[in-house]
């Protein structure tokens, strides 16, 4: 039901009293209460200059000059008014009736205003509303203004700040040196009306007897306030003091608690220092019931042309070997993790990005639950982009963490570069894009490779007179590798030979679309057959090493591509014709698109493919996918590959989702029956499920959850250790979300164990408040 003609400002101020609602923390986005004093002085809002973003100190209050008047105090007041009364006696001028003031980006509107022009003074009463030049709103029943419309004394007011977050005061006064004065203050970022306008109480608000802010500090300060949540006293606040430009202060970080199998119970509480306007400081102590203590710390900062942080993790600790059999074979020692990125924007076009992941062993981020990464990448970039061309000098280096492996066996890839041209002007009518490529992997216990080549791929796209799609393709390419060690590769296919070794490419082909459009149903449908002839001479593979061609997996997504192989270092050559459709059709509300195709190698040579990839024979496998949309509702896509003799399911992969963005039910299912010889560790058959949803009830509250089950059995995977049902990972839990908190609790089981990364229940407490300037 709608509320009734209730005073604008009552009604604001009586949502803000007591409310039901609860949590922690502390307050400070009051930073925009300077309004009052800006309007005031008339000074322009402190904003972050350049010299303060490129890293210099921000000078003494006390040393910085006045600034000069704002222009805006030189304009002319207008105002607009339904009847204005002049007393010449008294030298005052009555405004009434829906009267408007402006002057610049200020404004007010009020029932009356008085004017008395021999003090300068503006008097506006009734429902008054003053908007300052950064869009924050005041609203009160009446308000002192001088002849340049900065604000004064007033009563019963309310702040509505422009990012969020009000602020109402029985009364508030402005001392002659800028300095302010609220009495009887409360604070809240939430939302006090829902969407339909009727009243709402907000989650969580701060109260004070009184509130000061200081003209020369920028700054704002509380007395006796307290915290309250779902509206109950939580949390005093004494002293609490913020800066008004939105500028974080030094202070106690919000703690955080939590279980796990491997710690015990934890809690963890950190400190906060900003040591410039563009560097800060965040130092957290964490202890566990289980463990030994564990601290933590990132520092941030923006330079004059990029940004970087740096996050590291210590802590003294037993740790048991990955794949260790025995609880007797734990090492004591340091363990830690290292994370640092950054990124400079040298000029318009150069830039150089990079990041540093290192962890002390396999296992320390999985036990103290910081990433489930099973491997972390380093890399380093510099790049040029321009507008035809693209250049790449980068390298990259892997640590094996969760995946059984020798560290010595992971290449160190650098440099690799990657450059890219496309000509300005046509060839033959079509476009040409250059490229040259390097790249050298090295090994501490492994074969290493160097590669480099330079190509050159031509494509043509017409359209003829019955609308079918033509494009012609080709691609020239010269390669050079060498490679030493190549007996220390387990993989016999991945060798290559030693040495070096040359090859040359060249590939052709013919694509050739046909779409018919028609209606059907109500809806339109469309049907494009499509067909493509490709043919390569024969290509030197054998003795070249397969770096980055492995995990091949034949889908609708590269049946038409010049080469099915990921990477570069295995080419599909022969002659080829591959033939397949599209189909789309769109109905009101619903659209059902789906991709079937099959190739035919025109040649009975061995194929390069391994056998039950779908490319072995010269018939290959069907691949398609059919995707399923109703609205914003409903999503279901199916990617498969059906053995080209039998029909059997190679791969079936299902993806659905259905519901709202706040009740959802969301499912998936993988399997790959391909098999393959156990030794391409990169093509190993898999099965597994996964579920995932949430209820929302309440308006507010829902509840959540997820799992993931692996359904690989030995006869699919003789590797695998599942029994064909086995519970990689569940999660439980519910949460509270409107539009100034969020709070929740999560449980976790983890079904496997991997050295100290014990299995077990976690448990994680969350809590966030939005609108409110607290660390």
């Amino acid at each position: 039901m709608l509320p009734g003609q209730t005073h604008r400002l009552q009604a604001a101020l009586s949502r803000l009293q007591p409310v039901r609602l609860a949590a922690l923390a502390t307050c400070a986005a009051i930073a925009f209460l300077p309004l009052l004093a800006h309007a005031q002085d008339g000074s322009v809002p402190p904003r972050l200059g350049r010299d303060e973003l490129l890293g210099q100190d921000t000078p003494d209050p006390a040393e910085t000059p006045a600034p000069a008047p704002s222009p805006i105090t030189d304009e002319p007041i207008a105002f607009e008014a339904t009847g204005v009364e002049y007393d010449s006696e008294g030298e005052t001028v009555t405004a009434s009736g829906d009267v408007i003031l402006r002057q610049g980006d200020q404004s007010v509107r009020a029932d009356a205003v008085n004017w008395d022009r021999t003090s300068g003074q503006i008097v506006a009463t009734g429902d008054v509303r003053f908007v300052d030049r950064d869009g924050n709103q005041l609203f009160t029943d009446r308000l002192e203004l001088t002849d340049e419309l900065r604000a004064g004394a007033m009563s019963n007011l309310l702040l509505a700040f422009n990012a969020g977050g009000r602020l109402a005061a029985t009364e508030g006064r402005r001392s002659d040196n800028g300095d302010i004065a609220l009495e009887r203050a409360v604070y809240s970022g939430c939302q006090v009306e829902t969407a339909e306008g009727c009243p709402d109480q907000p989650s969580w608000r701060i109260t004070a007897s009184r509130v000061f802010y200081d003209a020369e500090d920028r700054s704002v300060r509380f007395e006796g306030a307290w915290f309250e949540l779902f509206g109950r006293r939580l949390l005093p606040l004494p002293g609490y003091t913020f800066n008004t430009d939105g500028s974080a202060n030094n202070g106690v970080l919000i703690p955080n608690v939590g279980y796990t199998p491997a710690n015990g119970l934890e809690a963890s509480a950190g400190y906060y220092w900003r040591l410039a306007t563009n560097r800060d400081l965040a130092v957290t102590g964490t202890v566990f019931t289980g463990a030994k203590p564990m601290i933590s710390a990132q520092y941030r900062q923006l330079t004059q042309n990029g940004a970087y942080q740096i996050t590291g993790y210590a802590t003294q600790g037993a740790r048991i070997p990955l794949g260790a059999q025995e609880t007797g074979q734990e090492k004591d020692g340091l363990r830690g993790y290292l994370f640092a990125n950054g990124r400079i924007q040298l000029d318009p076009a150069w830039s150089l990005t990079g990041s540093l992941r290192l962890a002390s062993d396999r296992t320390f981020l999985r036990r103290y639950d910081i990433s489930r990464d099973d491997r972390l990448r380093s890399t380093i970039a510099a790049e040029r982009i321009g507008d035809r061309s693209y250049f790449s000098l980068a390298g990259w280096a892997t640590q094996l963490l969760l995946v059984q492996g020798d560290q010595g066996q992971v290449p160190l890839a650098l440099p690799a570069m990657d450059y890219r041209l496309n000509l300005a002007d046509p060839v033959a009518g079509g476009t040409v894009q250059l490229q040259a490529n390097t790249l050298a992997l090295t090994r501490s216990e492994g074969q290493d490779t160097q590669r480099a080549f330079t190509s050159a791929r031509w494509t043509r796209r017409s359209i003829t007179s019955w609308g079918q799609e033509l494009t012609f393709s080709a691609l020239v390419r010269g390669d050079v590798y060498h490679t030493n060690q190549s007996e220390l590769t387990a993989t016999l296919p991945y060798r290559g030979a030693e040495g070096w070794h040359g090859r040359g490419i060249a590939i052709g082909a013919v694509d050739l679309k046909w779409p018919l459009a028609g209606e059907f149903l109500g809806g339109t449908q469309v049907l494009t057959p499509r067909v493509q002839l490709a043919g390569s001479p024969d290509v030197k593979n054998t003795d070249i090493p397969n770096e980055d061609s492995r995990a091949f997996e034949l889908d609708n997504s590269n049946l038409f591509s010049l080469n099915r192989f990921p990477g570069y270092d295995r080419v599909e050559d022969g002659v080829r014709l591959t033939y397949g459709a599209d189909y789309q059709l769109d109905l009101p509300g619903w659209r059902i698109s789906g991709t079937v195709g099959q190739s035919y190698r025109l040649t009975d040579k061995l194929a390069l493919f391994p056998d039950g990839t779908g490319l072995s024979s010269e018939f290959s496998d069907y691949v398609g996918r059919v995707n399923v949309q109703y609205r914003n509702f409903l999503r279901l896509t199916h990617r498969f590959r059906l053995d080209k003799d039998s029909l059997g399911i190679r791969r079936n992969e299902i993806d659905a989702a259905i519901g709202s963005d706040r009740t959802y039910l969301e499912l998936g299912y993988l399997r790959l029956n391909r098999n393959l010889d156990p030794g391409f560790e990169d093509l190993r058959d898999r099965e597994e499920v996964r579920a995932a949803g949430r209820v929302a009830f309440a308006r507010y509250w829902s509840i959540f959850g997820s799992a993931v089950v692996n359904l690989t059995d030995r006869q699919e995977d003789p590797l695998n250790e599942s029994d064909g049902f086995s519970p990689v990972r569940t999660r439980l839990g519910f949460a509270y979300a409107d539009d100034c908190l969020e709070l929740g609790f999560t449980w976790r089981r983890d079904y496997i164990s991997i050295a100290d990364a014990q299995e077990g229940s976690s448990f994680r407490f969350h809590f966030a408040l939005r609108n409110l300037n607290f660390r």
